[in-house]
């Protein structure tokens, strides 16, 4: 069993925003909706090209924030399989989505009031 290691919300997301990045996944946004939705204090947006990257950004994800935080999500839905999953924390809840699902759900948009939380990916060591 996972020994919650009593990190922060924030923390514990950044530990997601950066599990996603070492997958490659791509446009990763962090809304910060703690003064707007009274359930979550976050939502990590990202966008996976195919199902077999969501697949891996949702097990990196999952895997670091056991290892990391100590915490695993209470509820998962959508299919790994499909153009979208949802990895439910708590305190911050992980969206992945191909682009076109990305596109047609517009979750940036739909709570583009919530304050973004900066994020800037790792430098690639062999990017040129």
């Amino acid at each position: 069993m996972a020994q919650d290691k009593g990190l922060t919300s924030l923390e514990k997301v950044m530990i997601a925003a950066n599990a996603a990045d070492d997958k490659k996944a791509t446009d990763i946004v962090i809304q910060d909706v703690r003064d707007l939705i009274g359930v979550t204090d976050y939502f990590v947006i990202i966008t996976a090209q195919n199902n077999r990257q969501i697949s891996a950004v949702i097990n990196a994800i999952e895997d670091d924030e056991i290892k990391l935080a100590g915490v695993k999500p209470l509820h998962e839905e959508g299919a790994r399989e499909g153009f979208w999953s949802l990895m439910d924390f708590g305190d911050f809840v992980v969206h992945v989505f191909q682009p076109e699902g990305r596109d047609y759900y517009r979750l940036d948009e739909v709570w583009n009031d919530a304050p973004t939380v900066p994020f800037e990916p790792k430098p690639n060591p062999n990017a040129q």
